[in-house]
């Protein structure tokens, strides 16, 4: 099966995100773009843009960098609770004309700072609720004309979305990539999401976990094309195997002396980061090279596993998830806009 590799530009306020290099513009328009396009020269698909209260707005920041690159795919993460469905469709449909169709999404579910913005703390059950009607809302908006809906969490009357998106070949709207490792998320995603997305388990857990997802889909009669896959993880590579376990190591130990009382409340409450932190009880390193460390010593989401190697092993390791039907891959390690490079020269030629 083909794949497609992306990237993650690290939406942030604060510089130095998982080691990134500090300077006073990191998450300048300038900056932002070198990424974006050294992504382009590169043959990268595009990046992941991460999203959460007290981060810049990621359609804001899609925007831009679509103004100023050609082929370069912002995959937008989004939350249903910040954004409405109408304004929301309204809004991608707009960037998506404006951009020629280059437009994902990824629509996330975890907990944010929702009182910040208006919304209230729901339980499990009734924020994935929401995440569900919130995308069946919106692929209607995207597909039909004069859309009228009365949910348990939204209405519309005679809603048409204008510029409406044309359907192109394999697809009908934007990609709607879902993340969560809870039965509450995996039943979301089985019914209504297109991508999947896992973080950097070992290939067993992610095996069981594609096989359960595809079982749940016929148990819920999905109506959408078969369900797809991809996996975010950091990827640390080096010239030698030898010097990117020196370097990896080497990090961990840094990471460990500003460590102190282990992750925090946000992170355990999240059912696959809390899978996550519960490899290292499984050793330091799984299957070839897949390093769980960093989440001992305070890393987290797709900073809490890593796999470590040569261009070669990790490209290796990276291959035995396209052979599970792992086939959307959002790849990462920092400094950001050198590891784009590096990896760009030395990985991706080799996953092509």
């Amino acid at each position: 099966m083909s794949a497609e590799f992306l990237w993650y530009i690290p939406n942030q306020v604060t510089p130095g995100h998982r080691g990134d290099t500090v300077t006073t513009d990191h998450n300048s328009l300038d900056t932002l773009t070198a990424q974006a396009r050294a992504l382009e020269e590169y043959g990268w698909k595009g990046a992941l843009l991460g999203t959460g209260w007290g981060r810049p707005d990621t359609l804001t920041v899609a925007a831009a960098l679509a103004a100023r690159t050609q082929s370069f795919e912002p995959l937008i993460a989004i939350r249903p609770g910040y954004w409405r469905p109408a304004h929301f469709a309204s809004a991608v449909a707009t960037l998506d004309h404006l951009s020629g169709g280059r437009v994902r999404i990824n629509i996330v579910s975890g907990k944010d700072n929702l009182a910040a913005y208006g919304e209230s703390e729901e339980d499990q059950a009734a924020r994935y609720g929401r995440t569900e009607e919130f995308i069946r809302l919106v692929r209607r908006l995207w597909t039909e004309e004069n859309v009228t809906h009365a949910g348990t969490h939204y209405r519309v009357t005679d809603s048409t979305v204008l510029p409406r998106i044309p359907a192109r070949e394999g697809r009908p709207h934007p990609t709607l990539y879902f993340g969560g490792a809870s039965a509450a998320a995996e039943r979301v995603a089985a019914t209504v999401a297109d991508v999947q997305l896992f973080w950097g388990e070992p290939l067993a857990d992610v095996r069981e976990r594609i096989e359960r997802l595809r079982e749940l889909s016929e148990q819920h009669g999905r109506e959408l094309p078969p369900l797809e896959f991809g996996l975010r993880v950091t990827t640390v590579v080096r010239d030698t195997t030898e010097q990117a376990w020196a370097d990896a190591q080497a990090r961990v130990a840094e990471m460990a002396k500003n460590h102190e009382a282990g992750p925090g409340p946000q992170w355990r409450a999240a059912v696959g980061q809390q899978r996550l932190y519960d490899l290292a009880a499984r050793g330091d390193v799984l299957d070839d090279n897949l390093y769980t460390a960093p989440g001992r010593v305070g890393g987290g989401g797709a900073g809490s596993t890593w796999l470590v190697g040569s261009a070669e092993d990790v490209a290796k390791s990276l291959r035995k998830y396209q052979d599970l039907g792992i086939t959307h891959f959002v790849l990462s390690d920092t400094p950001y806009l050198q590891e784009i490079h590096r990896q760009g020269e030395q990985l991706l030629p080799l996953l092509r």
